[in-house]
């Protein structure tokens, strides 16, 4: 049952995750993004990992997307109505990038790396508990996580700039 739910779970993470880029509409994409915020966490479930799935759902898809919108709504974003001449150049591109990835995703299942996937995922008791993540996010992981704030504070004081601006 754990293996069907990771599967539906995964599928919907992957799917509203390609609507977040493919949508037009800010806002639809903010809310897309929610959407596979919540089949992350609902992955973390079924790993056992409750502290990190409440994390994801409290931090992530309450404050960050709450900050999202805040920004997008701010910005008062709008659609372009006709494509810059670049476009199709970015389209190009992506889809050689998209299809470059597929091929390395399948090549690399052929070849068994799930299997290594598999061996790698941690087995012990407190995976995902408070004291093992607060561990590691402070001693290991203590300067990435510094510098990942500062850059989400940066681009709030940097939108709110250039919003006032935009209305001077």
């Amino acid at each position: 049952m754990a293996n069907f739910l990771f599967w539906i779970f995964s599928a919907l993470a992957i799917a509203a995750a390609l609507t977040v880029v493919i949508n037009k509409n800010p806002v639809y994409s903010a809310l897309s993004l929610v959407v596979t915020l919540f089949s992350l966490a609902s992955i973390f479930v079924l790993l056992e990992a409750y502290f990190l799935a409440a994390l994801e759902i409290l931090v992530y898809a309450g404050a960050i997307m709450v900050l999202f919108l805040f920004v997008i709504m701010l910005l008062n974003l709008k659609r372009e109505e006709t494509p810059p001449p670049y476009m199709k150049v970015q389209v190009a591109l992506g889809i050689f990038v998209a299809i470059l990835f597929i091929v390395f995703a399948a090549l690399s299942l052929k070849m068994g790396f799930s299997d290594v996937i598999a061996q790698s995922v941690p087995g012990t008791a407190n995976f995902g508990d408070i004291s093992q993540v607060g561990k590691v996010l402070f001693s290991k992981y203590f300067f990435p996580f510094e510098v990942a704030s500062l850059l989400l504070l940066v681009a709030l004081i940097g939108t709110v700039y250039l919003a006032k601006r935009r209305l001077t």
